[in-house]
């Protein structure tokens, strides 16, 4: 679906909010790891790359990769660990709306077009 035109960038947008849920969430999950590093990525430049990759070769999983890093925390842990729970909860919510906007927007989408094959 990611590379369908039919869906435009919100195809992208779905897998990379479910790539970015998945991060968040292990980020969360590792909050009492010692020395473990809390990562994120830049959505929007993966969203960019990821929406030219058909010219650059770049799919999803690339565009990730080259837009993801390490969070630096407000305040270092004694342990090494950079996780602010607090910190990876709010973004958590927040890719989650967003993730729930664009597949509210693709079933619409997908709506339309089988009205349109209906003949309705």
């Amino acid at each position: 679906m990611a590379d369908d035109p039919l869906f435009g960038v919100h195809g992208n947008a779905l897998a990379l909010r479910s790539q970015r849920m998945a991060m968040l969430a292990s980020n969360i999950a590792n909050a009492a790891t010692p020395n473990y590093k809390a990562k994120d990525f830049d959505f929007q430049k993966a969203l960019a790359a990821a929406s030219t990759a058909q010219d650059t070769g770049t799919n999803v999983d690339g565009a990730i990769e080259d837009s993801t890093g390490y969070r630096v925390p407000l305040q270092a842990s004694l342990d090494g660990n950079t996780v602010e729970l607090s910190t990876e909860q709010t973004l958590f919510a927040e890719n989650a709306v967003q993730y729930r906007a664009t597949l509210s927007f693709l079933q619409g989408r997908i709506g339309t077009v089988m009205t349109a094959l209906r003949g309705e």
